[in-house]
């Protein structure tokens, strides 16, 4: 279960980052994240924290909930 939830939330992060023409390298900037932790995130290798969600959706403009839908 929990790698499902792993996945749902690297599809969308990968999903929203492309709609906004963004490269890793570029979205790993603008958000001050390393790019291995941005890698790892795209390839459900890392659990990420609320926190960090939090960040990554409020740059999106999206709530926590919409990594769900």
């Amino acid at each position: 279960m929990s790698q499902d939830i792993r996945k749902r939330i690297s599809e969308k992060v990968k999903e929203l980052r492309m709609k906004k023409g963004l490269s890793k390298e570029e979205l790993s900037l603008k958000l001050n994240l390393d790019n291995s932790y941005k890698s790892k995130l795209e390839h459900c290798r890392i659990n990420i924290s609320i926190d960090r969600l939090e960040q990554i959706a409020d740059f999106f403009k999206i709530s926590i909930c919409d990594f769900f839908n």
